[in-house]
């Protein structure tokens, strides 16, 4: 069938079902951007490429639909390197569309070129390049497949020059692929050793959040073992929260109930997770990966099994399938070793950590330093963070969806959110970038338009996203209520200067004239201060009700005293010692 090439491109995408796209619009894209509107696919035009790339992860990982991201050829592109990186670790199936230089001009360092096939390699799970206008349908269709099926970015690049093309071509159907279960030597294996064990212990991961059926399938499998079941860093909605077998999250500012568990098994499963090394570091002093228990670690991608953690069994698969699968094999006797002692040891583990955890009002020095303490001496009448997450708990609805920014205050909160089912919690993940809860959360609500929404970024990292105010309060674009932690400093890399470098702050402060509440509220939005934590539950529950009943997007600052948590890289960092010496005087002359 004779079309144009931008038709074929067009009509591909509406195959396939992708129906937003976030970007700013160049010149390459025109010829695609021009059909968007008769073709029933949205176009998002955002203030940075960055961001926009995070407003497509953010909608994507709530509705399990492939999103798109566009921009023009060269520095809109370049723009986008930290979202798909992000993207890549979230494991986040996203198309990213990168329009090439004119095949006339590449190679000629023209305008706006730049080697896109090259820059993206280490930050997609698969990329293509058009290599003739003939082809559009075709590399595109393997493109999204590849990005469903690796559940993660997958970019076509394209020259320019390629659209407006009139090509007879046919529009491939999509290929659906059926996930793997697992292999029958290993799901057996699994089901032998979890059968035998004597405090098993469930870790799930992303996986088990992207698995159809996942969080169901590990539910019933802790319950047929009594098993108490743990999550990985950032992924709180792995497991329902309400539920008696739930642990809390692993990792940096977790569940200290979650962490004394898993130190006393003797077999771990470990559903749809890598094992990422941060994700298990120590908590609260205690190291408490299980160095003795014998470890089963699934995951649809081979590569990622052993990789950090020494591995008893390794089962490439969809978790919900191997869950299901192990769940058919164990023995009669499974999980009777010892199980009213495991379910009493359950709930007095949780019952002490929710006690201290309701109770904890402030951050502790390390000995050796004293900084929490004159941050608190200094703002005596000023909310700590941990009194901000208590009061924010307060209102934040059960069914919500929640973003959280890296940094300090962000992490302190990692212990408080949990949810009755999957896709809730948005976070930048392990490759960590700052200025990802705003965004992400105006991508979830463009794919959740009827669920209350609530981002959550400290104030150094929401200074990368602020520009984002000034595209997100046009007509057409929906309500987020947007918190920020605001103590006007650098707070993760401040903690680090007192611990490691004397209080010697470089960098760490930020200006205390500026007002994000002021700005928004010159951007068309409504923005409010909350100084106590009557203040903040009051205000928050007012603007998730002007969200969802009067299109109201709120910017709420949350005004706090500088006291820090625990250091995000404890595990990397040391003292330094001089040696040789530093000083001002071995400058060059003027």
């Amino acid at each position: 069938m004779k079309m144009t090439t931008e038709e074929a491109f067009v009509k591909t995408l509406q195959s396939h079902g992708i129906r937003h796209a976030f970007g700013i619009i160049g010149s390459a894209m025109m010829p695609i951007s021009d059909l968007f509107p008769k073709s029933g696919i949205k176009f998002w035009d955002c203030a940075h490429e960055g961001s926009a790339g995070f407003m497509s992860d953010g909608y994507t990982r709530v509705t399990g639909e492939v999103s798109m991201m566009i921009a023009q050829n060269g520095p809109g592109i370049t723009n986008f390197v930290t979202a798909v990186k992000t993207a890549y670790w979230n494991h986040t199936p996203l198309l990213l569309v990168t329009p090439q230089a004119a095949n006339k001009t590449i190679g000629q360092g023209g305008f706006q070129e730049v080697e896109q096939m090259k820059l993206f390699e280490d930050m997609v799970a698969y990329q293509e390049e058009v290599r003739d206008p003939s082809r559009v349908a075709e590399v595109l269709a393997r493109v999204i497949s590849k990005a469903k099926r690796l559940s993660g970015p997958a970019q076509i690049n394209i020259p320019r020059d390629y659209w407006t093309q009139i090509v007879d071509i046919e529009i491939p159907e999509p290929i659906d692929f059926e996930v793997s279960p697992g292999g029958e030597t290993s799901v057996a294996k699994a089901a032998e050793i979890i059968s035998n064990a004597k405090n098993p212990v469930i870790l799930n991961g992303a996986g088990v959040v992207l698995s159809k059926g996942g969080i169901d399938a590990s539910i019933a499998l802790a319950e047929r073992l009594d098993a108490p079941v743990c999550v990985g860093y950032q992924h709180n909605d792995a497991f329902p929260g309400s539920h008696p077998l739930f642990a809390g999250p692993l990792g940096y500012n977790g569940s200290k109930a979650g962490m004394e568990l898993i130190s006393e098994a003797d077999v771990v499963l470990c559903l749809g997770t890598r094992l990422n090394p941060f994700s298990t570091l120590p908590g609260y002093g205690i190291d408490y990966w299980p160095a003795d228990a014998k470890i089963i670690q699934v995951d649809i991608n081979p590569d990622r099994i052993g990789l950090t953690k020494k591995v008893t069994v390794g089962i490439v698969g969809d978790a919900a399938k191997v869950a299901k699968g192990i769940l058919g094999q164990l023995d009669a006797s499974a999980g009777d070793a010892g199980r009213e002692e495991r379910k009493a040891k359950i709930a007095q583990t949780k019952s002490a950590w929710a006690q201290q955890l309701a109770s904890m009002d402030h951050e502790d020095d390390d000995p050796g330093t004293t900084w929490n303490q004159r941050a608190r001496d200094a703002k005596p009448d000023w909310m700590s963070p941990r009194m901000a997450w208590r009061a924010i708990q307060a209102a934040l609805p059960r069914e919500a969806i929640i973003s959280s920014d890296i940094g300090n205050n962000c992490a302190i909160g990692n212990a408080y959110p949990d949810f009755d089912e999957g896709r809730k919690y948005l976070a930048p993940g392990l490759f960590g970038p700052c200025g990802y809860g705003l965004p992400a959360i105006v991508g979830a609500k463009i794919g959740q338009p009827d669920v209350p929404v609530v981002g959550f970024a400290g104030d150094g990292a929401f200074g990368i996203a602020v520009n984002e105010l000034t595209a997100i309060g046009r007509g057409d674009w929906p309500a987020v209520t947007q918190i920020v932690f605001r103590n006007y400093q650098w707070g993760a890399e401040k903690r680090n200067s007192t611990l490691w470098f004397d209080d010697n702050f470089v960098g760490t402060e930020l200006d205390t004239e500026v007002s994000y509440a002021g700005i928004a509220n010159a951007c068309g939005l409504k923005g409010v201060a909350a100084r106590t934590m009557e203040e903040l539950t009051d205000v928050l529950n007012t603007a998730i009700k002007e969200q969802m009943e009067d299109g109201v997007t709120t910017l709420i600052e949350v005004m706090l005293n500088q006291e820090l948590g625990e250091p995000f890289r404890r595990d990397a960092m040391k003292k330094p010692v001089a040696v040789a010496g530093v000083s001002a005087s071995d400058m060059a002359a003027e």
